[in-house]
């Protein structure tokens, strides 16, 4: 293991937090004996450049500094290699860091988890789905609840998590059944009328809201949550049991395990870890072990 390592930063993480955050990771991980560079790309395209030619040059590890938006961007550039990840979660949903129990909002004890699990080798080695050249950790969204993702990205005012519930009523209100084909693995592609279709790696999105509570990072697979036709009253009922996950108790919604799942659906955009993939249809891919994680050591 390198002693030097990169730490990768978005500077508008949680509102600013991601800027603040890297100092006290940094000094953590300096702390502990390793050589620290600090990558902050100019935008996404360029942030993305220079974490791939940080691990083509053989960095110790990539440290995502900020929300799920940075760590998405970590994964490009480090999935498939033996570099490992390292997280540190000051953004706004932190989804990536929740599912693997790391520290959140706490960029020092966060620092001295990746230092000790760098020191001590300890890595988890986790699945990414993919859909054509693209990774991602959490859950991939499509019906809608990436239709209130495209809503809130067009609304100029008002911006942060506001926008989303704005979105979101406004989502409700147009409220209809969406015409999805859907194929799991090798089966037959089947019609069906839902409200969304969620295919989790991981088990949350939207900063906590567990909607494939069941998804394992580890299993070679992923959980498929399917909310079928429900009336605004029945997903208003539904929806706020997300948080807990119990949802997926509920007859209108079912849940599917698969390697990959081909979605197919008019006028509906995928997003992937927040991000946006384009228009369906796609095909997603669970890989198995395609990333080390810096955590915590087991037992």
């Amino acid at each position: 293991m390198t002693s030097e390592i990169t730490l990768f930063v978005n500077p508008t993480a949680g509102r600013g937090r991601g800027a603040g955050a890297a100092q006290p990771a940094a000094r953590a991980l300096r702390e502990a004996g390793f050589s620290v560079r600090t990558l902050v790309g100019e935008d996404a395209p360029d942030a993305l450049r220079r974490a791939r030619a940080a691990v083509v040059g053989g960095t110790g590890a990539l440290i995502a500094v900020g929300g799920d938006g940075i760590v998405s961007l970590a994964l490009q550039a480090v999935a498939g290699t033996t570099t490992p990840l390292g997280v540190i979660a000051v953004g706004t949903g932190n989804d990536f860091a929740r599912a693997l129990d790391l520290p959140i909002g706490d960029p020092a004890g966060a620092g001295r988890v990746t230092a000790r699990a760098l020191r001590d080798g300890t890595t988890r080695e986790i699945d990414l789905g993919r859909v054509g050249r693209t990774w991602f950790g959490t859950v991939l969204a499509s019906g809608f609840d990436s239709r209130v993702n495209d809503r809130a990205n067009r609304m100029s005012w008002p911006r942060g998590r506001f926008s989303y519930d704005i979105a979101m009523l406004a989502e409700l209100m147009a409220l209809r059944p969406l015409s999805y084909r859907m194929s799991l693995d090798d089966g037959p592609p089947r019609t069906l009328e839902a409200t969304l279709i969620a295919i989790g790696n991981g088990p949350s999105y939207g900063g906590g809201m567990r909607i494939c509570a069941g998804a394992e990072m580890d299993d070679g697979l992923f959980d498929v949550t399917v909310v079928g036709q429900c009336t605004r009253t029945t997903l208003l009922r539904v929806f706020p049991r997300v948080y807990r996950g119990t949802h997926l108790d509920h007859p209108k919604v079912t849940v599917h395990r698969a390697r990959s799942i081909t979605l197919e659906a008019e006028g509906i955009t995928g997003y992937a870890d927040g991000e946006s993939l384009g228009p369906l249809p796609l095909t997603a891919t669970c890989v198995t072990g395609a990333v080390q994680v810096l955590t915590h050591g087991h037992g």
